[in-house]
């Protein structure tokens, strides 16, 4: 938790702020209590949203249906005002950790606490759709661990928030690589949207990693509109429901009524087929390493002076380590294109045979062309990887770059080695002139070249 600023406010409603918890799309978010105590977490809407009237109607219809959302997984609304200057709405402060922070300290967990996992949130997803919501964010940033049980947050706000989104900048609200594809496509969004975004949530937490790996926003929406999730770290057994969780097909999806009964039982890791009945809602539950670092609410009450509002433990701020490449390793990746590039270019100015008067000479426009169009080809296809490389394109490009040198570099070679068996078959190695033999290196450059395309597996 982070102290006030100077331009925060120190009340909202009858709640006094006590600090700051951190910041989404609709605002910042304060920890606050009500004059008897109780600990809530206030959000608190932008001046520029706060100014829109079609936002405040929005929002104001999302807190009233918000209201009905009560299951026990979820951070239940307990007070709004949409109606205030600044819309604001307060949710009942759960003293946990986010799943993100937890996963990132921690590291990713066993099979049987990502199953009890999977059911707590399934069910909070159960009691967001019987309200007639859709989370459409869920996310593991809006995931608290407990050590009773997980907790959704952030529901109720983002049919808002999106459409005001759309109709003021023309983006979409979501988190890449935890979004569906109709949300990408712009399809209509149902209840088996949340259920995609639980598979990758679940994903994450089993594996450390989302299932579509992690890069550039672009880079991740293209792969989850268009290219199969990779789940192929996950364990053996035990979370086979995930794979259907992220099918592209949202009618392919299972039902959060599926879910929780699938996931309401855990196999064991030495019987995949023996079941036994999830753990009770307490610590239990959760990897040994997590249970004595949660905070609890007793220890938020306790630890500051009386006369002083409640205060969390302090949350570490965690940010996804954001790769970084060097200029040099970028040099390094394009520098056999850029051989093959000058040793083709100087290829066909020199002559390719030596005039003997009776083999094919550099002068004849048949025979130069011979060697001049695949020399061309091989120039265009290493342009490309330069390309390629240098703007971070996605593996569908990277692919299509590849097999383009590929074949640029085995018509090259085709019709190097004719060439030049022609014209040693007809006088020997003095016929062949510096051409012959600078496109031969050449060549050379254009194979070594395939192998410096970064493989699928090694992407950042």
């Amino acid at each position: 938790m982070e102290a006030l600023q100077p331009s925060d406010p120190r009340q909202v409603g009858r709640y006094r702020m006590a600090g700051r918890l951190g910041a989404g799309g609709m605002g910042q978010v304060y920890l606050g209590h009500s004059p008897s105590g109780r600990l809530v977490a206030v959000k608190v809407v932008r001046p520029e949203l706060a100014q829109d009237p079609g936002f405040r109607r929005r929002f104001a219809r999302e807190v009233s249906a918000a209201r009905k959302v009560t299951g026990f997984f979820t951070a239940a609304l307990v007070d709004a005002d949409p109606d205030s200057p600044n819309p604001w709405l307060a949710t009942a402060y759960v003293p946990g950790m986010a799943l993100d922070e937890a996963v990132a300290s921690h590291g990713p967990w066993p099979v049987k606490s990502v199953r009890v996992l999977g059911a707590g949130l399934a069910e909070a997803l159960e009691a967001i759709h019987a309200a007639g919501l859709v989370h459409r964010d869920l996310k593991p940033s809006n995931v608290l661990i407990a050590p009773d049980g997980p907790r959704v947050v952030d529901f109720g706000i983002s049919v808002a928030l999106e459409a005001t989104a759309l109709t003021r900048t023309g983006m979409i609200v979501g988190t890449p690589g935890f979004m569906a594809p109709e949300q990408l496509t712009g399809k209509p969004v149902t209840p088996a949207t949340d259920v995609f975004a639980l598979g990758a949530v679940l994903t994450y937490t089993a594996t450390g990693i989302g299932p579509f790996g992690t890069g550039s926003a672009q880079m991740l929406n293209f792969r989850i509109a268009y290219e199969e999730p990779d789940l192929g770290h996950l364990p053996s057994h035990g979370l086979e429901i995930i794979a259907r969780c992220l099918a592209k097909d949202p009618e392919l999806r299972p039902s959060v009524t599926a879910l929780i009964e699938e996931l309401a039982v855990v196999r064991t890791e030495n019987d995949p087929l023996t079941e036994v009945t999830a753990p009770a809602r307490n610590a239990t539950w959760l990897p040994t390493p997590l249970v004595d670092a949660l905070p609890t609410a007793t220890a938020v009450l306790t630890s500051a002076p009386p006369a002083v509002p409640p205060q969390p433990a302090p949350k570490p701020a965690t940010r996804p380590a954001i790769p970084v490449t060097s200029p040099r390793s970028h040099r390094l990746a394009t520098t056999p294109f850029w051989a093959a590039i000058v040793t083709l270019t100087l290829a066909m100015l020199l002559p390719p045979y030596v005039w003997t008067g009776s083999v094919l000479a550099a002068t004849d426009d048949a025979g130069a062309w011979l060697l001049i169009a695949p020399a061309m080809l091989g120039i265009g296809s290493s342009v490309t990887a330069i390309a390629v490389t240098r703007r971070h394109l996605g593996l569908a490009w990277r692919h299509w770059a590849r097999a383009l040198h590929i074949v640029a570099s085995v018509i090259g070679t085709a019709v190097c080695v004719l060439a030049l068996f022609n014209g040693m078959s007809q006088g020997g190695l003095g016929v062949v002139g510096s051409g012959g033999y600078t496109y031969a290196a050449a060549c050379t450059m254009l194979i070594y070249g395939a192998f410096r395309f970064p493989s699928p597996k090694s992407e950042p």
